[in-house]
């Protein structure tokens, strides 16, 4: 009994591990201003950016990028990563290092 409630838990845990890793966004659409605006910005300032990111096609600087675009509300039409260094943009910017595991 014991090892069949050890072997749930671990295949649970398992599970939960592999729904966090296999987590994407939505892809943001060809040619968006804000999408190119924020990778500009952390192709300037931001060191790494170039390099691989966990996300399946995408360096760091895209996958943060990516994320930053759609974790910020929909009438956000400010500059990404500049709103990832606000005191409002901070919370979001340690989700999306994080997610780029860029940080």
């Amino acid at each position: 009994m014991k090892l069949a409630s050890a072997l749930c838990a671990s295949l649970f845990a398992l599970c939960a591990a592999t729904a966090v890793q296999a987590q994407e966004y939505n892809k943001v659409p060809a040619g968006d201003a804000q999408y190119g605006q924020c990778l500009a910005y952390a192709a300037k300032l931001y060191e790494g950016g170039n390099e691989k990111s966990p996300i399946a096609g995408q360096s760091k600087a895209q996958a943060w990028c990516t994320c930053m675009w759609n974790e910020t509300p929909e009438d956000f039409k400010g500059n990404l990563a500049t709103f990832s260094e606000s005191s409002k943009g901070k919370a979001t910017n340690k989700i999306c290092e994080k997610y780029a595991d860029w940080g």
